[in-house]
């Protein structure tokens, strides 16, 4: 078990490193994904932001998720990272910290940004999603956004580096079948997009033990 300020010098250590992260984005990708592949972003993609939200509850380090709302038109009832589209100007960093407020009632005038994950093409929507890791010293209150968020997870660090976490299930796409890497947490099934930032985040917990 790791305090959360261990943590987040390991993870600022990985991000600062120069020889840059390794694609671990691959081995959590749907197979077979359709109009992707690993550490290609389309020019013509869209930019979005979800925020990486790292806090403690006791003295265990937590993440923030969210199943969406299934009344959604897009990703109903999967679980997500708090996120969505960089308006504007916005940046990155910006937007995944509205977001936030927006879906879950975040208070953000106090986080700490700890930096980028790697970008993420997301082939169905066609967005370019940027991760934003962020730190709060304190557990956050979290209101969901009911038009939005069916449902607010808090997932223990440690729950998420458990080794029988990543499981395999199928899926079908029209008549297509896919092998969907998954986490399970909490009960729920992360898969797609967000379990394959959460994989790259275990990854950073994994190493540079700095």
């Amino acid at each position: 078990m790791s305090t959360l300020y261990q943590i987040e010098a390991r993870v600022q250590a990985a991000l600062d490193d120069p020889g840059g992260l390794p694609d671990t984005h691959t081995a959590l990708a749907p197979r077979p994904r359709s109009g992707w592949h690993a550490g290609v972003i389309p020019p013509e993609s869209r930019m979005a932001a979800a925020l990486v939200l790292l806090y403690p509850i006791g003295p265990l380090a937590h993440l923030v998720l969210t199943r969406r709302a299934g009344t959604l038109d897009q990703h109903a009832g999967q679980v997500s990272l708090p996120g969505g589209a960089v308006d504007g100007n916005e940046t990155v960093e910006a937007a995944a910290l509205r977001e936030a407020r927006e879906e879950i009632g975040l208070e953000t005038a106090d986080l700490r940004i700890t930096g980028r994950l790697t970008p993420l093409y997301i082939p169905v929507s066609n967005y370019a999603l940027h991760p934003v890791v962020a730190i709060s010293d304190r557990r956050p209150a979290l209101v969901p956004a009911t038009a939005e968020v069916a449902h607010i997870l808090e997932i223990p660090l440690d729950e998420l580096r458990g080794p029988d976490r990543v499981r395999q299930g199928r899926r079908w796409r029209g008549d297509q079948a896919m092998t969907v890497p998954y986490f399970e947490l909490h009960g729920e099934r992360v898969w797609g997009a967000t379990a394959m930032v959460l994989g790259e985040l275990r990854h950073l917990l994994r190493s540079n033990p700095k």
